[in-house]
């Protein structure tokens, strides 16, 4: 056993400073969140008044008590349709995450119809696309608690219609891979939404609130002059005894969840996979909680990442793959609540030596069937004439080939810069890693603002050399400007605030709860490697 002998002193003046720093940054992505919850449940004497549940409420009634929960795409939609951060609404009008339902792990998605009605946004599509593809890859039951207004015709856009037909087509490849997906119908579901419980394999009704039509009652009138009562057109009562469309049938929100966890208990879904092996779990030596003081909030200041590796692996216990050979590119071999798992952080730039480390490091996680976890906090790849002649650009090549095509499970976490090809050698968002986060301090991007300033500012000046034309104090000046602007315009898309908004990750994390989220996430990609499924040709006809 080989324990990490930490440098960090917790009470110096720089550790305090980053803790403060980072902690601030915590509150604030809190905040952001509260204010979503705020406004949902302001409207909670209305569904008082339906007899229902709130959307949380409904939600917490679902998942195993005591049990975690890791939410995705917590900051959806936020800077998005609204793009000032102090009235800006995150999540996308829906909660989703990975929890346990009757034992089983399972991905569930809560329409938040305390927030406009649940009316579904372009975010709102985004954000789905992205968690059927987890149930898909993950092979975890999906389960949909809906009430829904449908579309924002308000928000409409084109790509909302278009996007829109992947919701079918997720459902429709779930069913079809032997996932199966489920619907708790506790409000309205119109036009394309009232296809989500006619896309599942099992729908539960909840009476007098539950309701799926292709068109409620106004547009009904409005298309073809016919007044319809709206539980005859397409209230769950009828449909459970006339269409078919509803199998179960519940007296209440809180009925319908209880039948929900019945059907995931009855489909007894553990059974075709192997348990995670049990192994005695070493906590880190070293204090999780010193993570919020570890990584400075600016990606310009330095730090070492074993300082970090050291606070997520079990008894801050692990292995450096070539320490001499590379050394700003740390690999190491640990393991995280008893998984073995390869890690690679940066303490600088790729070089080239980092770069072929970095490939063979990948080749031999993926021969040994073990997990890559990728720390990005990286400015790029090394530039000028000494890195060209030693093979930067082919080099970095091999070192994307690998991360492209290994197949063992890959997490990416952003916990500081993320810039350039930097990032896709680092597993960023193009490279579909397993699950990838942020930390509230990540910075990604082509580059950072002021180096991409500072390359216009110098391609401008040699552009006024070659034409002869002197920088007097009025050009000095309108350079100034532009270098300015263009700062100005690069620094607030890096912020994780604005990425997270548009799903650039699958949503930010406290520091301090890395290794409960690796941990969690690990043996979600386990489970998924693991379950044998039963599937068919066209998924679950409903006839």
């Amino acid at each position: 056993m080989t324990v990490f002998s930490s440098k960090t002193s917790t009470t110096s003046k720089t550790f305090l400073q980053n803790r403060e720093d980072m902690i601030a940054l915590v509150n604030k992505l809190r905040s952001y969140e509260k204010r979503a919850q705020t406004i949902a449940e302001k409207r909670k004497t209305r569904f008082e008044k339906r007899g229902q549940l709130t959307p949380a409420e409904r939600l917490k009634r679902l998942l195993d008590p005591g049990m975690p929960f890791v939410e995705l795409y917590n900051m959806a939609n936020f800077l998005v349709d609204d793009p000032d951060p102090k009235t800006s609404i995150a999540g996308a009008s829906a909660i989703t995450g990975i929890g346990f339902v009757s034992g089983v792990r399972c991905l569930v998605m809560v329409d938040d119809s305390g927030i406009n009605a649940g009316a579904i946004t372009t975010g709102t599509i985004q954000k789905m696309l992205g968690i059927l593809k987890i149930a898909l890859k993950q092979k975890l039951p999906f389960i949909h608690l809906v009430e829904s207004a449908g579309a924002n015709l308000m928000k409409y856009t084109v790509e909302l219609w278009a996007h829109g037909g992947g919701m079918f087509h997720g459902r429709a490849k779930l069913s079809a891979a032997g996932v199966p997906t489920i619907v708790v119908l506790h409000g309205p579901s119109t036009a394309g939404g009232a296809y989500q419980p006619g896309m599942s394999d099992y729908v539960i009704g909840v009476k007098n609130n539950g309701m799926a039509a292709l068109a409620g009652a106004a547009l009904t009138q409005a298309a073809t002059g016919e007044i319809a009562d709206e539980r005859e057109l397409g209230g769950t009562e009828m449909h459970a005894s006339v269409t078919g469309l509803v199998e179960y049938l519940a007296e209440d929100d809180a009925h319908g969840l209880l039948i929900c966890r019945d059907i995931v208990r009855r489909l007894d879904w553990n059974k075709n996979c192997r348990p995670l092996p049990a192994k005695d779990i070493t906590p880190p030596v070293l204090d999780t909680q010193e993570l919020a003081g570890i990584v400075p909030v600016d990606y310009k200041t330095a730090y070492d990442a074993r300082e970090v590796m050291a606070r997520i692996v079990d008894g801050s216990d692990f292995v450096e793959f070539k320490p001499q050979f590379g050394p700003a590119t740390i690999c190491i071999q640990a393991e995280i609540f008893g998984q073995s798992v390869g890690i690679i952080g940066n303490n600088g730039p790729l070089d080239p030596n980092g770069a072929a480390k970095a490939t063979q490091f990948f080749q031999l996680c993926d021969q040994s069937d073990t997990p890559i976890i990728f720390l990005n906090n990286i400015t790029g790849y090394m530039v000028g004439t000494e890195y060209e002649q030693l093979g930067m650009i082919k080099l970095g090549a091999k070192m994307i080939q690998a991360v492209s095509n290994v197949n063992v499970p890959k997490i990416t976490l952003y916990i500081g810069a993320s810039f350039g090809a930097g990032n896709y050698g680092m597993c960023g968002h193009a490279f579909e890693p397993d699950f990838i986060f942020a930390w509230p301090n990540a910075t990604t991007g082509v580059m950072g603002g002021e180096q991409a300033a500072t390359t216009m500012d110098v391609v401008m000046r040699a552009g006024a050399k070659r034409r002869g034309i002197e920088i007097d104090e009025k050009m000095q000046a309108k350079m100034a400007a532009q270098k300015q602007a263009i700062i100005d315009h690069f620094e607030p898309q890096s912020n994780a605030f604005y990425t997270s908004g548009r799903m650039l990750d699958q949503g930010i994390i406290d520091p301090r709860d890395t290794r409960k989220v690796l941990g969690f996430v690990l043996e979600t990609c386990w489970e998924g490697r693991n379950r044998t499924l039963h599937p068919n040709s066209f998924g679950i006809a409903r006839i």
